[in-house]
C-alpha cells in the first residue's frame, strides 16, 4: 500500500515503478481513502495498543493506493525494497531510506507473510478484481 504521506508527496509512481523494475507482476490496484471500518479491520492486531488511534487516523487521512503484486518471494522482496519500518533506520536505496521521514509517516505498507497478505488482500479486493495475466517475459515458460 502506498500510504497517504507518499501519495500526498506524489511518490506513488516512483514506488510502483520500483516494484515493476524488480520484476514483480501487478495483478490489482485501487486508489481510495480508507474508511475507519477498513482501517480497523486492517490493523485489528494492534487494537488496544497506545499507538492504535494514531495509526487508524493516519491511514484514513488521505488517498492510498492498494496493490497486489505477484512474483517469486514477492512478500520478502517488497519488504526488503520498502526498508525498515522506522524510516530513520532504513537503508539508503529502499523506499523508506530514500524518502521516509518518521516511523508513522513511513510511506508504504507491506504484508509480513503470505498468510497476512491473503487476509489483507481480502479486505481491499474482491476475487474478481485480481487480474490473472501473463507478462511477455513469462511467455517462454508456457512453451516448456
Amino acid at each position: 500500500m502506498v500510504k497517504p504521506d507518499a501519495f500526498g508527496r506524489r511518490l506513488s509512481g516512483e514506488i510502483i515503478a520500483r516494484y515493476e523494475r524488480k520484476g514483480l507482476k501487478l495483478v490489482a490496484m485501487k486508489l481510495q481513502v480508507v474508511s475507519a471500518a477498513l482501517a480497523e479491520e486492517h490493523y485489528a492486531e494492534h487494537k488496544g495498543k497506545k499507538f492504535y488511534p494514531a495509526l487508524v487516523g493516519f491511514i484514513t487521512s488521505g488517498p492510498t493506493v492498494q496493490m497486489v503484486w505477484e512474483g517469486e518471494n514477492a512478500v520478502a522482496a517488497v519488504r526488503k525494497m520498502n526498508g525498515a519500518t522506522n524510516s530513520q533506520e532504513a537503508e539508503l536505496g529502499t523506499v523508506r531510506g530514500d524518502y521516509g521521514l518518521t516511523v508513522q509517516n513511513n510511506l508504504v505498507h507491506a504484508s509480513d507473510s503470505a498468510e497476512t497478505a491473503a487476509r489483507e488482500i481480502a479486505i481491499y479486493f474482491r476475487t474478481e478484481e485480481l487480474i490473472s495475466h501473463t507478462m511477455p517475459d513469462e511467455m517462454w515458460m508456457l512453451n516448456d
